[in-house]
């Protein structure tokens, strides 16, 4: 079974607004527990066009939850900033625009190195799937084209966020997102958790533990998906020993 750096503290959403609440409240009892007592979160706003707007959102939350935030796009020194951020917070929008502005920004390099040094990283969907391997599970349409699919890596697998389960009463005849995701492994390896409403990922002393209301649906190459329950620790899951048998 694989393992995860032990130094390694991730907080990775599904969905910054749940049906019902405001602008991350599902998750701020989470995040709470999750920032503690650190005093300076650096907002990566890239994945929207307007950094500003998202930026003052983003703000007045925190500062509701009793933190600070400041938006790296305000300051003059991006990768000096990462490096002495207390915590990093990379917000949602579209996933191509997010990579690729982390990469016109040279900042992959300084998150991987703090997060690897123990910062605590908060992503919120797309800021989700960039600390995957790549990007090849998101659902965001490619409106610009970084430099390559490669992502921040802090994690050995894939997350689908906004995991939506087939509707057998729909007569849409387009892909679900179960179909994407098998697709996905059929030309790659690391497993997918499809991470549902409301669902949280904590990735802390080497356990990937699912919060939230929700189960979430893990796909493994070769193997049928399965069910994680709430609470539960997902890397047994996500790397026990093929009970099907890979294919050479």
């Amino acid at each position: 079974m694989k393992s995860i750096d032990l130094a390694r503290r991730l907080l990775l959403i599904s969905n910054s607004t749940l049906h019902g609440g405001g602008y991350l409240d599902h998750a701020e009892e989470e995040i709470r527990n999750f920032v503690g007592k650190a005093a300076k979160t650096i907002l990566v706003p890239f994945a929207v066009h307007d950094w500003g707007i998202y930026a003052a959102k983003a703000q007045d939350r925190f500062r509701d939850m009793g933190f600070s935030l400041t938006s790296i796009h305000d300051l003059s020194n991006m990768p000096r900033a990462i490096d002495e951020a207390d915590v990093i917070f990379v917000g949602g929008g579209n996933t191509f625009r997010l990579l690729n502005g982390l990469y016109n920004h040279d900042l992959l390099g300084p998150i991987r190195r703090r997060v690897a040094a123990g910062m605590p990283y908060i992503g919120s969907s797309a800021g989700s799937i960039v600390a995957c391997p790549t990007l090849k599970t998101t659902k965001d349409m490619p409106v610009v084209q970084p430099p390559s699919f490669e992502a921040l890596g802090l994690v050995p697998f894939q997350i689908s966020p906004h995991y939506l389960d087939p509707d057998a009463s729909s007569t849409h005849m387009g892909e679900t997102q179960e179909e994407r995701i098998l697709q996905f492994l059929e030309e790659n390896e690391e497993p997918v958790v499809g991470l549902r409403e409301g669902s949280i990922l904590r990735v802390q002393d080497g356990a990937v533990t699912l919060k939230g209301p929700n189960t979430a649906r893990i796909f493994r190459r070769y193997e049928e998906p399965v069910e994680a329950t709430t609470g539960s620790n997902l890397c047994p899951v996500l790397w026990e020993a093929s009970t099907v048998g890979a294919r050479s």
